[in-house]
């Protein structure tokens, strides 16, 4: 998909600013007790997504999240279809004190690829 240069630069400095994880650690890491949080709107979800994630979209993130995770020190792996959204929002995580915010790399479409590998 192309993206606007602006929107591109938001997500890139976003990206600059986050830790990603590669989702072949994605399995280890909710197993050691992080969350994964799917940051598509709800009809994106629907249509597939990691098993047990839960879904706050992007649009509705901030309002959201202290009721959903109140947490400050839960390790969050945001994710959308690839980078941009899990990023931006992963920083905005940030932003707002959650210190153990990440997203993951490459998004679901990586998490999926991965997952018809094994």
């Amino acid at each position: 998909m192309d993206y606007t240069s602006k929107f591109q630069q938001m997500a890139d400095a976003a990206r600059a600013r986050v830790e990603a994880v590669n989702p072949d650690d994605v399995a280890a890491l909710l197993k050691a007790g992080a969350v994964a949080l799917d940051i598509r709107d709800p009809d994106e979800h629907a249509n597939g997504h990691i098993p047990a994630s839960i879904n706050v979209s992007r649009g509705k993130l901030e309002m959201n999240i202290e009721g959903v995770l109140p947490d400050l020190d839960t390790v969050i792996l945001c994710y959308c279809n690839a980078n941009n959204r899990g990023a931006l929002s992963a920083a905005s995580l940030k932003d707002m004190g959650y210190g153990n915010a990440k997203f993951i790399a490459g998004g679901l479409n990586a998490w999926k690829a991965l997952s018809a590998t094994d």
